[in-house]
Formats: C-alpha cells, sequence, structure tokens
C-alpha cells in the first residue's frame, strides 16, 4: 500500500491518532492490573523467587484484626468526607449563585486549594496543628496534640480534605446551578415558597443528576486516599488513621510482602465497585426524572 493511500485510509488514520493512548493504557493501566492481580495469589518479597500460595494472601487478611481496623479507619473516612464534602460546597454554591458581592473573589479563593499541590497542602497544615508553634493552639489558648493523639488525628485529616474539596465540588454545583430555569424559581416563590423549601423541593432535584455526580466521584476518591496521611500522620498515632491504601504501600515497600499489598488493593477494588454499583441502582430514586 502506497503512502498516498495509507494517508487517505481514515480508518487507519483513526488508528494512528489513537495508538498512542492505546499503548500508554496498555503498558501503564491493563498490564499492571493483571500482573498485580497475579501477584495477589503468591508470595514475594521483590528480592526472592515469586511463590505460588492461593488465596492464603487474601485468608490471612481477613483472620488478620488489623486489617478491619484499616477497613473501619477507611470507612469512617470515607463517609465523613463524602458527606462534607456533598453538603458544604452545595451550600456555598447556592450562596454564590445569588450574585453576591464579591462572588468572584470567593469562587477564586475556595477552588485554589484544590489546585494546591497536596504535599504544600500538609505542610502548611501541619504547621497549623504543631502542638507546641501551631496556629490552632496559639490562636485559641489551647494544649491538644492534634496530630499526635488517636482522638483527634483523623478528624483532623477529614477536616483537611473536605477544606482542599470544597472548591471543586463546589464550581460543579454552580455549572448545575446555572443550567437551572429561573422561571421555575420564580414560580415557586409567587406560589408562596420560603428559600429553604424553594432549595428542598425545587433547587436539589432539579440539579440531582449534578448531586449524583459529585457523590459519586467524591466516595470513590475518598477510598482511595493517601499522600494527606503519608505526608501528615503516616497511620498514626497507634494506627488510628491506617487506611487500605496506605496500607498497600506499608506491605509492598516497607514489609516486602507485595503478595498481601495486592490482595488488600482488589480486596478495596472490589468494596469501591459495590459502593459504585450500589450507588447506580439508587440512581433512579437519587436523580430527578431518572428513566
Amino acid at each position: 500500500m502506497k503512502i498516498k493511500e495509507i494517508l487517505e485510509n481514515k480508518d487507519i488514520i483513526s488508528w494512528l491518532f489513537i495508538l498512542p493512548a492505546l499503548l500508554g493504557t496498555l503498558v501503564f493501566i491493563i498490564i499492571p492490573v493483571i500482573c498485580s492481580f497475579s501477584l495477589s495469589f503468591t508470595d514475594w518479597n521483590l528480592l526472592s523467587d515469586i511463590h505460588f500460595v492461593g488465596v492464603n494472601n487474601y485468608v490471612a487478611i481477613f483472620k488478620d484484626n488489623f486489617f478491619w481496623q484499616m477497613l473501619v479507619n477507611t470507612f469512617v473516612y470515607a463517609i465523613s468526607v463524602s458527606v462534607l464534602g456533598v453538603i458544604i460546597p452545595l451550600i456555598l454554591a447556592c450562596m454564590l449563585n445569588n450574585k453576591i458581592r464579591g462572588s468572584e473573589f470567593y469562587k477564586t479563593a475556595y477552588f485554589i486549594p484544590f489546585i494546591t499541590p497536596m504535599i504544600v497542602i500538609a505542610l502548611v497544615w501541619q504547621w497549623i496543628f504543631d502542638p507546641n508553634i501551631g496556629g490552632v493552639n496559639t490562636l485559641l489558648n489551647l494544649h491538644i496534640n492534634w496530630l499526635y493523639d488517636k482522638n483527634y488525628a483523623m478528624p483532623v485529616l477529614i477536616g483537611v480534605s473536605v477544606w482542599k474539596l470544597i472548591g471543586y465540588n463546589m464550581i460543579i454545583f454552580l455549572s448545575g446551578l446555572a443550567s437551572i430555569n429561573q422561571e421555575v424559581l420564580e414560580a415557586s416563590k409567587i406560589d408562596g415558597a420560603n428559600a429553604f423549601d424553594t432549595f428542598r423541593h425545587v433547587t436539589v432535584p432539579m440539579i440531582s443528576s449534578t448531586v449524583f455526580f459529585v457523590i459519586v466521584i467524591t466516595s470513590i476518591s475518598s477510598f482511595q486516599v493517601f499522600d494527606l496521611i503519608y505526608m501528615m500522620t503516616e497511620g498514626g498515632p497507634e494506627n488510628s488513621t491506617m487506611v487500605l491504601v496506605y496500607s498497600i504501600y506499608k506491605y509492598a515497600f516497607e514489609y516486602f510482602d507485595v503478595g498481601q499489598a495486592s490482595a488488600i488493593a482488589y480486596v478495596l477494588f472490589a468494596i469501591i465497585f459495590v459502593l459504585v454499583l450500589f450507588q447506580w441502582k439508587l440512581r433512579k430514586k437519587m436523580v430527578y426524572n431518572e428513566e
């Protein structure tokens, strides 16, 4: 086939354009997924030979009380961030959608934390919650070891995560609010509905598809938290902030137990998969006018 004929063949040209993306997906996603799933049935410490052990890794982690503690920590973190990370941005978006004075400034201010690198976020909040020179203890005249007390470490991480996430979810909600027909809102006011009734019975149903989308992406990202915990607590104190994704890193690169690390990874995958299926089943009840 001549070069001219190749260039005139739309199918070949199309495949050539998407070939880099396909190769990247194959090399960096599909092959690693297959390899890691295979490794979950093996015993390997990164140095010695790989030994097949069947489902022993899965049996071992389900018998380990430490795994159940990590699972509880993961659910506490994910549920808290998912709830607060949806409700607070929705309220803020409704407030800013009313064209209050300085709304553009507030939108920018809320969005900046989301685009700020997590390492910077973690370092700043570590200083803020430092028990000796931290801003919180200094301003409030407290003496609390925020990140070194198992009763406070997880709430601090949840608060920081929600603070970073607010801007992104708020922008998505604002785009949904912009699509609402203003005549519907005006009609509700004419019918005597107050602000809360309008929000509950008109605004939320009209943007329910946006709310559903935000809930799904927020819950998935919350179950995959790693960098914030790696930078701020390293799973402590007393494993009170140890979650599944961080434990995968610990098992693989500190304990050199790649088999169990891979097994935990696929348990987490199963949890997220079931969660998304459950949310998808509920979409007809959550999303207005969903067929």
